[in-house]
């Protein structure tokens, strides 16, 4: 290549990788390169900035990976589905009874999910008395498990000491 079209080329690929670094590192912040299988497998700690630019090109280019991660949790990525997507079966399959209990702020399937949330011992019982508060919005007449869980997600954001267990 004369010295006439590495410019224009180099500019391009400065160009190209800059938009894949600034969608990747939206997809959680593992750094500049962003998660995926490049980051999670074969850069695991990038130091040159050449590393973390095939990272990148990697995470966005091989096989839909960093979709992939996003889209089931994996590869360094977080679940595209929210901080509490993984209670949503749990919901499914418990509506009627965590309703009863949170209604009465306390039981086991509450006690379940709250350890599903990964709430700490110290705040079992502002989650339980915080749910117990908010449970009109939590439980109307003709909510889904679906709207409960976007529900407890607000509420959550809402509480200085829940924040913390959102992600």
């Amino acid at each position: 290549m004369t010295k006439s079209k590495t410019i224009p080329f180099m500019l391009a690929a400065a160009v190209m990788t800059s938009g894949m670094m600034s969608t990747t590192v939206a997809a959680r912040g593992n750094g500049p390169a962003g998660c995926g299988l490049g980051t999670a497998v074969v850069f695991k700690s990038p130091n040159a900035w050449w590393q973390h630019v095939l990272a990148a090109t990697t995470n966005q280019v091989v096989s839909g990976n960093q979709t992939f991660g996003m889209t089931s949790g994996t590869l360094g990525c977080r679940s595209a589905r929210g901080p509490l997507a993984g209670i949503q079966s749990f919901l499914d399959d418990n509506m009627s009874q965590l309703a009863i209990e949170t209604a009465q702020g306390e039981g086991e399937t509450l006690e379940a999910l709250s350890q599903m949330i990964g709430v700490e011992a110290a705040d079992q019982a502002h989650f339980k008395a915080t749910l117990k508060a908010n449970f009109n919005a939590l439980f109307s007449a003709d909510a889904t498990s679906d709207d409960t869980r976007q529900a407890l997600s607000d509420v959550m954001s809402q509480d200085e000491t829940l924040q913390k267990y959102l992600g």
